[in-house]
């Protein structure tokens, strides 16, 4: 992205984790000065959770994930001198970052009231695990559980399971990064504390499950890749050439030309399936017919002839083939830390422009 709105922004990241240090990278990607200070001893912890195949002594892929175009500086806040040059250096500063337990900043003297006497404008980004008035420590599998998400994950036979990234983590990020703009967008002449919980994040993100349950007390129970609204929507189907394929079919249009597509004539006929909540209720005898249409197809070919008249379709691919395909390689970004080559997606997914043909 060539547009850097934020070059005259400093910002002060003194999070760690996911959530606090991911928005520190989104704003450095918009031309913002961020400048990361850690412990001299301690650090960020993720620098710890390493693969085992590793370097040790470089800095960790998850560290590396979120901890991009960043200034690093390490004090040591109980020391004089160290807490002395941060109140030096966040006299120009317009944003800090933070992620302490309850009591924390104030122990540190980095609580709101501290900071403001300093630096009278400062806005002040908070992530909290549950609240700013509890002290629990919270990581994102904990909060997966005491949310719903993992009651809802994984299949009758797995029971509740984890989702594979810190989706929480990257909720809070989101919600922080909007409340944050929202502050830049109405600076005052004062400062500002915006903080987010990873709690209020995660309830906030439960959408249409939240919906089926407060409307019409449905509990969402574990079903795979399958969508309790919709049919077929997440069910897998092996091609011809062992290839896992799903499909998304958000309207009666979709199914009509999924079944012209796989030559499921009778299918379509059936008035089992007339409708998508008639699709839902007999969603596993649809998907024995289904299956056997593409068991007799490639997947190159069937996906091709989908895409062609407007399908949702996708061939299930693992990570290594996601990073393949150049689309996927025009967001990863590269940077030399501590003589490691480095690599993570950008945290910016969207696109400015004033051309009307972008």
């Amino acid at each position: 992205m060539k547009i850097k709105p934020f070059q005259d922004l400093k910002i002060i990241d003194l999070s760690t984790v996911l959530a606090g240090p991911s928005v520190g990278t989104f704003f450095a990607e918009l031309g913002a000065r961020v400048i990361k200070i850690e412990h001299p001893i301690h650090g960020d912890v993720t620098n710890t959770w390493r693969l085992a195949k590793e370097n040790p002594l470089a800095p960790s892929a998850y560290y590396s994930s979120v901890n991009y175009g960043k200034a690093r500086l390490n004090l040591d806040f109980q020391k004089a001198q160290d807490y002395a040059h941060f109140i030096d250096e966040l006299k120009d500063t317009d944003i800090v970052l933070m992620n302490f337990k309850k009591g924390d900043d104030a122990k540190l003297r980095l609580d709101p009231k501290t900071l403001w006497k300093q630096q009278p404008k400062l806005i002040i980004g908070k992530i909290t695990g549950f609240g700013s008035e509890n002290d629990r420590i919270a990581y994102d599998l904990i909060l997966q559980a005491e949310t719903g998400f993992m009651s809802m994950n994984g299949t009758p036979e797995s029971g509740p399971t984890k989702m594979p990234v810190a989706l929480i983590d990257v909720l809070a990020a989101h919600q922080l990064k909007e409340g944050l703009l929202l502050a830049l967008l109405k600076k005052q002449n004062k400062g500002q504390l915006v903080s987010v919980s990873l709690y209020d994040a995660a309830v906030c993100s439960l959408a249409n499950q939240a919906s089926n349950y407060l409307m019409a007390q449905h509990v969402a129970q574990p079903i795979g890749s399958l969508h309790p609204n919709i049919a077929p929507y997440g069910e897998i189907f092996k091609t011809l050439d062992q290839k896992d394929m799903t499909f998304a079919i958000g309207s009666n249009m979709h199914f009509e030309k999924l079944c012209r597509v796989l030559n499921l004539t009778a299918t379509l006929e059936n008035p089992l399936y007339k409708e998508n909540q008639l699709r839902v209720k007999n969603r596993f005898q649809l998907a024995q017919e289904i299956q056997i249409a593409v068991q007799g197809r490639a997947a190159e070919e069937l996906f091709n002839a989908l895409v062609a008249v407007g399908v949702p379709v996708a061939i299930i691919k693992n990570i290594a083939e996601v990073f393949n395909d150049s689309a996927a390689q025009d967001l990863i970004r590269a940077e030399v830390v501590q003589g490691q080559n480095t690599k993570r997606v950008t945290q910016l997914a969207f696109q400015i422009s004033d051309d009307p043909n972008a």
